[in-house]
């Protein structure tokens, strides 16, 4: 498996995610259009000298090496609500008391905001079904992480992550659909679509300005507010564990919550470590050679480049912290476009089998990972 940014020859893969996906997968539509300028606008940002984050979207396409096929999708936006206004619900609590009748109430609200403008957001990760395996939802997630880690002036201060909400098989939302019945008449599909497309006038134009209280939702709206689909909990459990936190912001259709952290505290960022690589063949003279049957940690490494980008998973690499050395075998940093020497990132994703030893050292931050594996995070 080898994660690399996303070409125009990836558009049929792109279009079939697109479908795939459903609604509510807001940031892939199934619209030709929309995803030739999302594939050009991806290329033109992996191409682009960056000192501060902008507009810019970088898209990366997970191929599996032995037939060529896409595996699943995973995305950042560089600064999101700069051209397009990013909303949310904010859940709050209001007070009511009469002093004089001697009354108190406290209920809940949610207040539409831009709360998030200029914030930087993990997004389009998608798994497509017939290629789940083990570990290939963690590297899509991970390696978005290596990536600002290693250009940190390409992305914000705090970094969000918007998890699907509640639909069920049929594409409908508890939530969206008291908000349907009372001020927009336009199904779930096609709200997210539009607003998948850019497309948010209606937002302005038909949402509630107003404080909506909860306590006048339906049961099932008032239910799913703040929760995420079904698949979505392992990818929810991973960013947890990354540091992630729901600070109470909520998607404006579907209810599902919004999760922050801030960039250089995130586990995979801080506990990375960048590296020289040692490309191993069969004759090089190495200071620690492994047994070729040995199982190391499980590591995610990266090449150091922009629009080059290359990353993948391996047991079979050895890190020497004394010569700040990574070994790895010929075969692997051939396919990351890394010479003997180049310098590369790497950030650990699971420790070595039980009973065997472990050559790999990492930095600080580190955390053990959900087991299950996931289709679609956001």
């Amino acid at each position: 498996m080898i994660i690399r940014p996303i070409a125009h020859q990836d558009l049929p893969a792109l279009q079939a995610i697109a479908i795939e996906s459903g609604p509510g997968f807001t940031s892939l539509i199934d619209d030709h259009e929309f995803l030739v300028n999302r594939i050009q606008h991806s290329i033109d940002s992996f191409a682009c000298p960056v000192q501060s984050p902008g507009q810019q979207s970088y898209l990366f396409v997970l191929e599996d090496e032995a037939s060529g096929e896409i595996m699943g999708t995973t995305g950042i936006e560089a600064s999101v609500g700069l051209s397009s206004p990013l909303y949310h619900y904010h859940r709050s609590r209001v007070v009511h008391h009469s002093r004089e009748l001697d009354l108190f109430n406290s209920v809940e609200v949610l207040n539409m905001c831009n709360h998030y403008t200029g914030c930087t957001e993990i997004c389009t990760l998608y798994l497509r079904p017939r290629f789940r395996r083990a570990h290939a939802g963690k590297l899509l997630s991970k390696v978005r992480f290596l990536f600002m880690a290693q250009h940190p002036q390409r992305f914000a201060d705090t970094v969000i992550a918007e998890m699907r909400g509640v639909s069920d098989g049929a594409g409908e939302s508890p939530f969206w659909n008291w908000l349907q019945a009372h001020f927009v008449d336009l199904d779930f599909a096609t709200v997210t679509q539009l607003s998948g497309a850019g497309n948010k006038g209606f937002i302005a134009e038909l949402m509630p300005k107003y404080p909506l209280y909860t306590n006048l939702l339906s049961e099932p709206a008032r239910a799913v507010i703040g929760q995420v689909h079904p698949d979505t909990r392992p990818a929810l459990a991973m960013l947890e564990a990354e540091g992630f936190r729901h600070k109470g912001y909520v998607d404006l259709f579907d209810g599902g919550p919004t999760v922050e952290a801030e960039r250089d505290q995130i586990h995979s960022i801080a506990g990375s470590v960048p590296c020289r690589i040692q490309a191993i063949a069969r004759d090089t003279a190495v200071l620690n050679r492994a047994p070729a049957s040995a199982q190391g940690d499980l590591l995610a490494i990266a090449n150091t480049r922009c629009e080059g980008f290359r990353a993948t998973l391996t047991r079979q690499a050895v890190y020497l912290p004394e010569h700040d050395v990574l070994q790895v075998p010929a075969a692997l940093a051939r396919s990351l476009n890394l010479d003997d020497s180049a310098q590369a990132r790497f950030v650990r994703l699971a420790p070595a089998a039980i009973g065997r030893q472990s050559h790999t050292r990492t930095g600080p931050g580190q955390t053990r990972q959900p087991r299950q594996e996931f289709r679609y995070a956001l």
